[in-house]
């Protein structure tokens, strides 16, 4: 189940965060992604299966750019290969595809999930070695939002 972040589930992500740590996010991420809570716990979802916490994933809409951000996705390691990603990129792509003000879908990665975002039709634009960390690098990728190429032609 695909639900609205709330407080109480900070904890939980937390941790869920840090059975990611090296290997997916650097130490130095765990601020920012508390500051990302603090700051927009609105656009913050969390998933649950069973009842239980396995992750989550922040998506928002960047007036500056006019972009859709999915930002932040991570699952418990035990729980990986169950369609969980696929499954948050889909609904974050769907809710974001809604606002009239997302021309495109942006995602700032790595080498290690690029390929997965490539499934969805992200292009890679830019690459930053060890951006997030040491042997982390910074995978920008952006695809169109389709849903208003249709409606502007």
């Amino acid at each position: 189940m695909i639900r609205p972040y709330k407080p109480s589930d900070k904890k939980t992500l937390l941790k869920i965060f840090g059975l990611n740590i090296p290997k997916s996010f650097d130490e130095r991420e765990v601020t920012d992604f508390e500051e990302y809570l603090e700051q927009k716990p609105e656009t913050y979802l969390t998933v649950e299966v069973n009842g239980t916490i396995v992750g989550g994933t922040g998506y928002y809409a960047n007036e500056k750019d006019k972009s859709g951000q999915i930002t932040w996705i991570f699952f418990d390691p035990g729980h990986s290969g169950q369609g969980l990603g696929k499954q948050s990129v889909e609904y974050c792509l769907e809710l974001l595809g809604k606002d009239d003000s997302v021309d495109k879908f942006t995602v700032a990665t790595s080498q290690l999930a690029y390929k997965f975002f490539e499934k969805f039709g992200y292009s890679t634009t830019r690459i930053e070695k060890n951006h997030w960390g040491e042997g982390l690098d910074l995978y920008e990728m952006e695809k169109p939002n389709k849903s208003k190429l249709k409606t502007n032609s």
